[in-house]
């Protein structure tokens, strides 16, 4: 039972650890994985782990190595923010490996990429005709990114000279069955008028699961009871 307790506070310690690092590092090392976000967490993952299981290492021994390891992570991070150079290094460059509509094949070997490979991602951003790509660019986390040839680019509003209405941020304003009150008072909303929008729609703020301002002002409320008696899917 000793081990037992043991195994549990250790994994509880380092969830924690893991926890507090990660919001040190930021969102941007979970996103962008590059080559010093993918070691920084694989090794951390190791040292966790061992933190963890490993009854037979000294706690304290495991922790000085993840903080220190750690702090090498964001050192590195702070200083590619500074020099260019470093950061190249570090995080590596995004690759070109299709120019003007043809492929670099070259650049592909280089990168260990096969034509599969390039035409499933291709195909992920809904091109399926290769002849319809200009340049196509392998970014640092791994994602291709593609610019289309002029014509096959769609058609914005803009070209067609359309009246553009104003955006803004969707703010939610109830999320299973509550208002989330500082949503409404960043954005300037009062609690009464959400309450008799909802009224108008013949709902109580309890039938609501979520509802959300959306980007063009218009309101929607989803109700807990869909009232679809017959749903195309259910688990």
């Amino acid at each position: 039972m000793a081990h037992i307790g043991d195994t549990l506070l250790r994994s509880v310690g380092a969830f924690i650890v893991m926890m507090i690092i990660t919001r040190i590092l930021g969102k941007s090392t979970i996103s962008r994985m590059t080559y010093h976000d993918f070691v920084a967490t694989i090794t951390l993952g190791a040292m966790t782990a061992n933190l963890s299981i490993n009854t037979s290492m000294n706690v304290w021994q495991v922790l000085i190595a993840i903080v220190t390891f750690s702090g090498i992570a964001y050192l590195l991070m702070a200083l590619a923010l500074k020099s260019r150079a470093i950061r190249k290094w570090v995080s590596g460059q995004p690759t070109v490996i299709m120019e003007d509509g043809k492929i670099l094949e070259s650049n592909m070997r280089k990168l260990k990429m096969t034509m599969d490979t390039l035409n499933q991602e291709l195909r992920e951003k809904n091109i399926f005709n290769i002849e319809e790509v200009q340049y196509a660019v392998l970014e640092l986390n791994g994602k291709i990114t593609v610019l289309r040839k002029p014509e096959y680019l769609p058609v914005t509003r803009k070209d067609m000279n359309l009246q553009m209405n104003k955006q803004s941020f969707p703010v939610e304003l109830i999320m299973d069955g509550q208002i989330l009150s500082d949503n409404l008072h960043q954005n300037n909303i009062s609690e009464v008028w959400l309450v008799s929008q909802a009224k108008s729609r013949g709902l109580a703020i309890r039938d609501i699961c979520y509802a959300v301002k959306s980007t063009n002002g218009q309101l929607y409320f989803d109700r807990y009871d869909d009232r679809i008696h017959q749903p195309v899917d259910k688990e």
